[in-house]
């Protein structure tokens, strides 16, 4: 016969009481514990404790469907989020270039000349770039 280890059966006492152990497991923890005073005394301190492992949580029958729902919402928003921003950086960077006698004579983006203009769309397609970053990562850490 197999002798039973002091962790195997430390493994097993949650189990037992806790109510879901098997009557084979119950009964070679309760033998085990005859044996053991020691070990069968902090079973009973954790009994008058009110020991109760936690069990599976209770959970709405259209959990997986809000969360279908909330998946989809957060990625067309972020679509929408690299779309507008990668579109109001380009245009932001835009460039000015001049070609004369089939040569490229200067060249400058635009935002030197409208800082105004340009400057407030480069910042807002940055900020909407930086959303998207946001979410994405959200999305990825909450998955593992």
């Amino acid at each position: 016969m197999v002798e039973v280890t002091r962790e195997v059966i430390l493994d097993l006492i949650p189990l037992v009481l806790g109510g879901e152990a098997s009557p084979a497991s119950r009964a070679l923890v309760e033998e085990y514990l005859k044996q053991h005073p020691d070990l069968a005394e902090r079973v009973r301190i954790l009994k008058s404790e009110g020991f109760a492992p936690i069990g599976p949580t209770e959970l709405t029958p259209d959990l997986e469907l809000k969360s279908l729902r909330r998946t989809k919402r957060l990625l067309g928003l972020q679509r929408w989020l690299f779309g507008l921003g990668i579109a109001l950086t380009a245009v932001a960077l835009s460039m000015r270039i001049e070609v004369r006698g089939g040569r490229i004579v200067e060249s400058r983006f635009l935002l030197s000349e409208h800082p105004l203009e340009l400057g407030i769309p480069l910042v807002v397609g940055l900020g909407f770039l930086i959303a998207y970053f946001v979410i994405r990562r959200r999305q990825r850490t909450s998955a593992r």
